[in-house]
């Protein structure tokens, strides 16, 4: 496995790859309509917008194929976290996240990281030490805020 930065060549397999795991994990908890806006602000031409305005994203290659990807907005909000069906329970999501909290940190970094977690998502957000910060929220999908605090050199906090 390969993780790097996303390059513009990647948008299409990186939208491609959101749209099928928001099918399957996401979007049977919102309506047709939030689904459909859902998907039209995530496609391709979301994403080049994302990139342009300054989000960070690395993509985790595994054999030539993009297995899944990280979106980081303004050094501490994970704002897309996806992977391929096929490549789940391989530590993918776990190695994209590491490569993204490094390239996130810094003297000026705030100290913690936010998600908007999907519900199927929060028990792997929690195994990396997130907690939630209010009840399920719903908008145009469902989510829980979620932060994790960090330590001196970027080390997990723990909040208990």
């Amino acid at each position: 496995m390969r993780i790097r930065p996303l390059t513009s060549d990647d948008i299409p397999a990186a939208a491609s790859l959101l749209r099928a795991a928001a099918e399957e994990f996401i979007l049977h908890e919102s309506s047709p309509a939030n689904a459909a806006a859902f998907l039209a602000a995530q496609g391709e031409e979301g994403m080049r917008g994302f990139l342009a305005d300054g989000y960070v994203y690395h993509v985790a290659e595994v054999g030539g194929e993009l297995a899944g990807f990280i979106a980081v907005r303004q050094r501490s909000h994970v704002y897309s976290l996806y992977v391929d069906k096929r490549f789940h329970r391989q530590g993918i999501a776990r190695r994209l996240w590491d490569a993204a909290r490094v390239a996130a940190l810094g003297p000026d970094h705030p100290g913690a990281f936010t998600v908007n977690s999907s519900n199927h998502a929060v028990p792997f957000y929690e195994s990396l030490g997130f907690v939630r910060t209010a009840p399920m929220q719903a908008s145009t999908v469902c989510y829980n805020p979620m932060r994790l605090a960090l330590g001196a050199g970027g080390a997990f906090v723990d909040p208990a």
